[in-house]
């Protein structure tokens, strides 16, 4: 007699329900665990025909968020192989920080901004506590629940501390690219501000481009948020804050403090596809949508979707959820 399929088993465990976006290594979509009620997302990630049989950047990503249990950390409740595909099963989140930002419905007061970059800091301070660089720090990677909550999501470039396979990635059309959007937002460093600098592997010296004023760029900021911006956009890793020393900089104390996460504004919930709406099938086979058009959030002259990166706290110029292939980033300090 043949032993039933143990992946089977737990696929079964799942109803699909909608599809909630397409990148490039999969699909994810929303669903019900039959056994608890509960609404989850399932990431359907392609296999693929690599002759290794492994996906590596799943692997690291589900022995990453093994590791990693914080109020705003993604939680990962399964993983499972079936029909040559691997299913990593999340806790569902509503939206996320990019759907905030781009709403033009939705009013961000000093107090709301406030709480998402302390949530954001917050989760970010917790995977430094345990070695690990996110790397992937951008709008669409930061979701938030159903009660306000902003959880870090998607690990699959995060790494530990000093990895020696570590790489840079890039958000711009070249690695060339990239370094013209930073000096653009920040200038390049003078020797003054990153005495070090001159010491890194393959170090280039660039042509001068003096750093823009940060009240241009942030008009409307206070000049504690101004302060920590500073701190978090300097150059040079021996003088940055960390992320520890941003969570307890004065910004966060002074007035107005942050705005309770179940009162922040969130986009309208949109309308949910019926279950009817599929054709039956067995286990979680994901439907794949049309590719959405690229979106690029809007930046200052010279950029080509704000993105404006630098770490220390992740240690590089490493690169918010439904695509992927989007430019609009955050820094590992926001």
């Amino acid at each position: 007699m043949t032993e039933p399929d143990p992946s089977k088993k737990v696929a079964d465990r799942y109803l699909k329900r909608e599809v909630l976006g397409e990148g490039t290594y999969g699909v994810v979509y929303k669903a019900i665990d039959t056994h608890t009620g509960h609404t989850v997302a399932i990431k359907k990630i392609r296999l693929g025909k690599q002759k290794e049989g492994v996906n590596f950047t799943a692997l690291r990503e589900i022995k990453l968020l093994k590791e990693l249990k914080d109020p705003n950390i993604i939680e990962l409740i399964d993983a499972f192989p079936h029909k040559g595909n691997l299913h990593l099963v999340f806790e569902f989140m509503e939206t996320d920080l990019e759907a905030v930002i781009r709403d033009r419905n939705i009013f961000l007061s000093p107090a709301d901004t406030k709480s998402y970059l302390q949530m954001t800091l917050k989760g970010l301070a917790f995977c430094h506590k345990k070695w690990i660089l996110h790397r992937d720090m951008k709008p669409n990677n930061l979701l938030i629940g159903s009660n306000g909550q902003l959880k870090l999501a998607d690990f699959g470039l995060a790494r530990m501390f000093g990895s020696p396979d570590r790489r840079f990635t890039h958000q711009g059309t070249s690695d060339i690219d990239q370094l013209g959007r930073i000096f653009a937002a920040f200038g390049t460093p003078t020797r003054s501000q990153w005495p070090d600098m001159v010491y890194l592997p393959a170090y280039v010296e660039y042509q001068y481009v003096p750093a823009p004023p940060l009240r241009s760029l942030f008009p409307m900021a206070s000049d504690d948020a101004l302060d920590l911006l500073s701190k978090m956009f300097t150059y040079d890793p021996k003088a940055r804050i960390s992320v520890q020393q941003a969570l307890e900089h004065r910004y966060f104390s002074s007035a107005p403090l942050p705005s309770d996460p179940n009162k922040l504004p969130r986009p309208a919930p949109k309308k949910e596809s019926r279950v009817s709406d599929f054709a039956v099938q067995e286990g979680p086979t994901v439907l794949s949508p049309p590719r959405k058009s690229r979106r690029v959030m809007p930046g200052h002259d010279g950029f080509e979707g704000n993105s404006l990166q630098a770490d220390k706290i992740d240690g590089n110029f490493g690169d918010f959820r439904q695509t992927n292939d989007d430019n609009t980033v955050l820094t590992d300090h926001i």
